[in-house]
């Protein structure tokens, strides 16, 4: 349950709200049960039973106290005006009762639903700032498709399964403690022996519900698998109809699917049983409770009569809802309660990149970056990065290069901070990184990857990425020193057109070139270009090629590059091998040596 107590501390985020429900709930409960005391009164008219007493009792707290004082002037007034008048006031009486139970019922739907609805915003909201802050790694190491489920299914999951039954789960307690209080002080007798009953309910219904949790986390897992394999079905689709494997997908999505299906199925019928099961229980007990309850009644050994018992077993029956409801809420708890455990996964999920309490902001960049005995491992066993050193001063040129898998890459990664070096350390200006702010570090930095990432939003919004209130003159004249205004131009709305998922409306030079005028927008004094160039035709490839040029003006680059033709005039080239530096000078003296580095330009040059 303590998947459930963290839901309710974000209740309390709206305690004036939860306050309010609460205490229409309670005035709820409370005319309920004056609903059904009626029924003795009625029926002790109706039988002609009513008693008189000759003093007026004082009037106390317990219901007892309460029932004789109302039975006392009720009585009064039945012998003084008659039977019909006596009936026709009990019934007066009846719907202003109805009245107000109704109306406070309402009046807590109407506070339950900003708080319902309010948790479950935050809640989405928490997540996905979460999300935002978590590394790299996490996601990583997890199925996209499972993590887009837990922040969708399973917080509608959280939403149907627990603020559903949110009030339930106060009001109808509340309920169950105000009928049991007044049977107590019709029949304690008779109370006892319900009391004994009760719990065997209760036992027969929390071993389902245990497995319903169970079954539950299953079910949402198997989810997040279908979702992993959708998504990877839409980003690969093209290579999907370029094999003709959609036959082999459709089986594999096929076989998930239905197990899924079967795993909702068991959930869905054990859910479903909590409502039969209750209500054979309820019956049992119901039974038992007549014959008890008739038993005393007709021996005369009890102080019960006729009319009070019913309305002990019209109270006794009322009970039997709350109680059943609560029971639901109990199973919908345990399903629901195995979706916050998987939100929780995210939500408790450890961030590896932690600032300092005392890290200081990074003004500006005016001297070198230096990597000192850098090593890294993205696991125990795996090092990628072996004693790297490395100095770039201001305003130089540093191009990084080696074959798939030398850690180039992840060179450029661990300047961003997006992980943190196993051993050793970068500095920037002599600030260790992880003594830095990273928004300050992040600042300071403009990325340009192989693969474009862009937004489904207006060409505007892409360039202007991440600014508040984006100059459009200043944006304009980034993409045209990028090479991008002139197709922008041809667009249908010009900047303000939206360019679709991850820019699938423009090709692939001009999604690069829009990502180069971002960078250019941002104006950093560091840039990191990963690759920028390995995916274009020759023609795009010459665009983005001048673009990049321009951009790398008066700057500090690392350029990460398998095309050794875009690095050529770098003012140091770094080549890796195996997370290692196996040879570094400019492009003349790593030629003449005729090494690694002469051998890929070769290698590109065939």
């Amino acid at each position: 349950m303590k998947g459930y107590f963290r839901i309710l501390r974000y209740v309390m985020r709206f305690r004036r709200l939860a306050m309010l429900n609460l205490l229409f709930n309670i005035l709820y409960a409370l005319f309920n049960l004056f609903s059904i005391l009626t029924l003795i009164p009625f029926l002790q008219v109706i039988f002609n039973s009513m008693p008189v007493a000759e003093e007026a009792p004082e009037l106390g707290l317990n219901i007892g106290d309460l029932l004789g004082y109302v039975n006392y002037h009720f009585g009064t007034y039945v012998a003084e005006n008659g039977q019909t008048q006596g009936l026709m006031m009990v019934c007066i009486f009846i719907i202003i009762i109805f009245i107000l139970k109704n109306f406070c019922r309402y009046m807590a739907l109407f506070f339950l639903a900003p708080l319902r609805n309010g948790v479950v915003r935050e809640l989405r909201q928490n997540i996905f700032e979460r999300m935002l802050i978590l590394p790299l790694s996490y996601f990583s190491e997890k199925r996209k498709g499972d993590i887009i489920a837990r922040m969708t299914t399973d917080v509608n999951e959280v939403e149907w399964s627990i603020m559903n039954t949110l009030e339930s789960t106060f009001r109808d307690p509340l309920t169950i403690l105000f009928f049991l209080t007044a049977m107590l002080m019709l029949s304690p007798q008779l109370t006892l022996f319900v009391l004994v009953m009760l719990p065997l309910m209760g036992i027969v219904i929390g071993r389902i519900g245990k497995t319903l949790k169970r079954k539950s986390g299953k079910a949402q897992e198997q989810l997040g698998l279908l979702l992993s394999i959708i998504e990877e079905s839409l980003t690969g689709l093209r290579i999907i109809k370029a094999f003709n494997a959609e036959r082999y997908q459709k089986g594999k999505f096929s076989r998930e699917n239905k197990a899924h299906a079967q795993l909702l199925t068991s959930v869905l019928n054990r859910r479903e049983l909590s409502s039969p099961l209750s209500e054979t229980l309820a019956i049992f007990v119901v039974a038992a409770v007549l014959w008890y309850g008739g038993s005393l009644v007709i021996s005369g050994e009890s102080v019960l009569t006729g009319e009070i018992f019913i309305g002990y077993i019209v109270i006794f029956a009322n009970l039997i809802n709350p109680a059943k409801s609560f029971a639901n809420s109990y199973y919908y708890i345990q399903r629901g309660t195995a979706s916050i455990e998987r939100i929780e996964g995210i939500l408790d999920a450890p961030i590896d990149i932690k600032e300092d309490l005392n890290a200081v902001s990074l003004k500006g960049f005016e001297h070198t970056i230096e990597y000192r005995d850098v090593s890294f491992n993205y696991s125990e066993d795996t090092r990628v990065l072996h004693n790297i050193n490395l100095k770039i001063e201001k305003g130089k040129m540093v191009a990084v290069v080696g074959p798939s898998g030398s850690g180039k890459s992840t060179m450029a990664d661990l300047l961003a901070r997006f992980y943190d070096v196993t051993e050793g350390a970068i500095l920037i200006d002599g600030h260790n990184l992880k003594s830095l702010r990273t928004t300050s570090l992040r600042n300071q930095l403009g990325i340009v990857s192989q693969d474009p990432i862009l937004f489904n939003d207006s060409v505007f919004n892409n360039i202007a990425f991440g600014v508040d209130h984006p100059d459009r003159d200043q944006v304009i004249q980034a993409a045209k020193v990028a090479n991008a205004h002139e197709f922008i131009m041809k667009l249908e709305h010009g900047y303000d057109t939206f360019i679709g998922d991850r820019g699938s409306k423009l090709s692939g030079g001009e999604r690069q070139r829009l990502t180069i005028a971002r960078a250019i927008y941002k104006n950093p004094p560091i840039l990191i270009l990963d690759e920028a160039t390995s995916s274009l035709d020759t023609e795009s490839e010459k665009l983005v090629q001048d673009a990049l040029f321009k951009l790398m003006q008066n700057r500090t680059s690392v350029v990460i590059a398998h095309r050794l033709s875009t690095i050529q005039f770098a003012d140091e080239i770094i080549v890796m091998q195996d997370g290692h530096i196996v040879e570094r000078g400019n492009h003349t003296a790593l030629i003449s040596r005729k090494g690694l580095y002469a051998k890929l330009v070769e290698m590109q040059a065939f």
